[in-house]
């Protein structure tokens, strides 16, 4: 699958948001990727993962950690199409954590895998959970990459769709997004 191919599956479900969005990190954006939307559909979920799959097979991963609630989906497909081990970190506290008896050996070879990454923040809790458990982090994985470059695990990184989407702080916004009511539709 292309990217433009993909953004046309975003376009197509309503996945791909116009107007004024407040983002989990807190900055502003005048595009929003609610990958719920396209990922309702198996078919679509399929493809994506088979996508992400290919371009990460050659790194090995044993096992799919992805942060939930957002990566679950994509990650569990991604897993399923290398034929490998998933698990997921969930929030407790406030914090992500492994938890219903997931384990992670020490050398244990793992992919992380997100839907959207703006500035890689539950990426990176993930990442902090494999590395304190002694795991291997061979990659981080994602369905649209809008970090702009800003987020670098130190590792390899692929996405299906990678944007330069502007965001902007709160309190210096452009004129045309502080006209629009500003709105927060999901959990990215």
């Amino acid at each position: 699958m292309t990217e433009s191919q993909a953004l046309q599956i975003f376009r197509d479900s309503g996945a791909l948001l116009e107007g004024h969005f407040i983002l989990r990190s807190g900055l502003r954006s005048r595009q929003f990727f609610q990958c719920a939307l396209a990922l309702q559909h198996m078919p679509t979920v399929e493809k994506l993962g088979a996508t992400l799959a290919e371009k990460v097979r050659s790194l090995g991963a044993a096992t799919v950690i992805a942060p939930a609630m957002g990566g679950l989906v994509i990650g569990q497909e991604v897993a399923r199409q290398l034929g490998v081990r998933f698990i997921f970190a969930e929030k407790e506290e406030g914090k992500l954590v492994l938890r219903r008896g997931f384990k992670i050996t020490p050398g244990e070879k793992i992919l992380v895998v997100e839907d959207v990454v703006t500035k890689g923040g539950r990426a990176q809790e993930t990442i902090d959970i494999v590395r304190a458990h002694r795991g291997e982090l061979v990659g981080v994985a994602m369905v649209v990459d809008r970090s702009g470059g800003s987020f670098n695990p130190l590792v390899p990184m692929c996405s299906v769709i990678k944007l330069n989407v502007e965001t902007f702080e709160a309190d210096n916004l452009p004129a045309d997004l502080a006209a629009l009511p500003p709105m927060k539709p999901g959990s990215k």
